[in-house]
């Protein structure tokens, strides 16, 4: 009678561990993967999923199936993500807007301290660009006119606390500039206003302006990353021109739902960086206008938990909102 009451006993306590605990044991991956993008089909973080997915499901043996959740500024795939299954079927990208800045403003449908980080994909520099038609051939020439001639210049960002307002905003903050922010509704409208001389300043992702740049319609005054974007490599760093503040690019990486278990996660990170030594997946993601580059689950946590109090500080100084 003991025996059969202590099988019982345990039968009910291995019933009762957590579904994660089954997964893990559970052959992974068993099953397509589901990768989330919280943006629209067509844009630079969806290019990069589609460029990732057919490399990395060959190193995991199985199909990546890429699905756009867009919405909110990013926070419903986001969200999607955070809130799936943690079993290993669902993985997302993660996006700046939604984990780094909008949470400084607004409640947010999910808990940034409980995101799964996987690894980094790739950083995309901000490019700072102007349209050619103007006389400031360079960053600190413009500033100086900036400064002459207060209120005259202004730039164009992909609407209120995108990454080009925030990149503006911290040229403003660290240089004292007057320059006035006009917010579009994307980062498209920005660029044409730009083209058509109604803004004199874009602060945009290389990806989006690379090819105006290489075709001569925008000038490039500076690329905010510690090093030179390659496939920039004549345009000067903030750095070299005394502006190491001014650094801002965007950190696309994959993260996965809370409570997938661990060797899960680190067996994904592991197949990303594997998938980015490919050489060439790597030219297409420079083609694109970003930097490949993978991390641990624990760096790509540090790192978005440090561009949050950056932004969250740039943002309470200047008193940004999304009105």
């Amino acid at each position: 009678m003991k025996k059969r009451r202590a099988l019982l006993a345990a039968a009910l306590t291995l019933g009762a561990l957590p579904a994660a605990a089954a997964w893990a044991a559970a052959p992974w991956p068993n099953q397509p993967i589901r990768l989330i993008v919280p943006y629209p089909p067509g844009g630079s973080v969806d290019n990069l999923a589609r460029l990732l997915a057919p490399t990395l499901g060959q190193k995991l043996g199985q199909t990546i199936v890429v699905e756009n959740k867009a919405g909110a500024s990013g926070t419903i795939g986001v969200d999607a993500t955070v809130r799936a299954t943690p079993d290993g079927s669902t993985f997302g990208f993660g996006v700046p807007g939604a984990i780094s800045g909008l949470p400084h403003i607004m409640k947010v449908p999910y808990d940034v301290s409980r995101i799964q980080y996987v690894s980094l994909v790739a950083r995309i520099p901000v490019v700072f660009v102007v349209n050619p038609a103007i006389p400031e051939s360079t960053l600190p020439a413009l500033i100086a006119a900036a400064k002459k001639d207060p209120g005259k210049y202004n730039y164009g960002s992909a609407g209120n606390l995108t990454t080009p307002h925030l990149a503006g905003e911290l040229l403003r903050q660290q240089t004292g500039i007057d320059i006035m922010h006009v917010p579009y509704k994307g980062a498209a409208p920005a660029i044409a206003a730009l083209l058509s001389g109604e803004v004199q300043m874009f602060p945009g992702d290389a990806s989006g302006v690379l090819g105006l740049i290489k075709g001569g319609k925008l000038r490039a005054l500076a690329v905010g990353s510690a090093e030179r974007f390659v496939g920039l490599s004549d345009v000067p760093t903030t750095s070299e021109l005394g502006l190491p503040g001014v650094q801002v690019e965007s950190n696309y990486g994959v993260i996965a739902p809370t409570g997938t278990p661990i060797d899960i996660v680190n067996r994904m990170a592991e197949a990303i960086a594997q998938s980015l030594r490919d050489p060439a997946l790597r030219d297409k993601i420079i083609e694109q206008g970003a930097v490949p580059q993978a991390t641990t689950p624990d760096d790509y946590r540090k790192l978005m938990e440090s561009e949050s109090r950056k932004w969250g500080e740039v943002i309470r100084r200047g008193k940004l909102g999304l009105q």
